[in-house]
């Protein structure tokens, strides 16, 4: 399965073995195994879930800013309660690698709805 945008891109395939997922924005990508991409996606559904709390008190311009971690993710939601970005950090819990990842504005929504998509079709 493959999701290609202008400025992103996720993909599945199963072939290639342990690092079956990637996510790529801009000049970047990383591989994740398909453990990894499911806690993310759960991590993702839970930030959505304290958004979704908070937005009809929010005004439009208003600033918020939203952080969530479980091991081995940290997430960072900023912007605005209709547009937002993304941050994440990933410490491997087998210690064999590290990274973050940045999803800008509007590439942070569209990205965290493929995921969800892509999961969840998957049942």
């Amino acid at each position: 399965m493959v999701k290609d945008q202008k400025r992103w891109r996720l993909l599945r395939n199963f072939k290639k073995g342990k690092f079956c997922f990637l996510i790529g924005v801009d000049n970047w990508s990383i591989e994740l195994q398909k453990s990894e991409f499911y806690s993310l996606y759960l991590l993702l559904l839970r930030i959505n879930e304290q958004l979704l709390v908070i937005k009809d008190q929010l005004m439009d311009e208003e600033s918020i800013t939203l952080e969530l971690e479980k091991l081995p993710w940290y997430i960072q939601l900023n912007g605005k309660k209709n547009e937002w970005s993304l941050r994440f950090v990933f410490e491997s819990q087998d210690q064999t690698r590290s990274f973050e990842m940045y999803w800008p504005i509007p590439i942070a929504q569209n990205l965290f709805n493929e995921i969800k998509n892509m999961w969840e079709s998957m049942d």
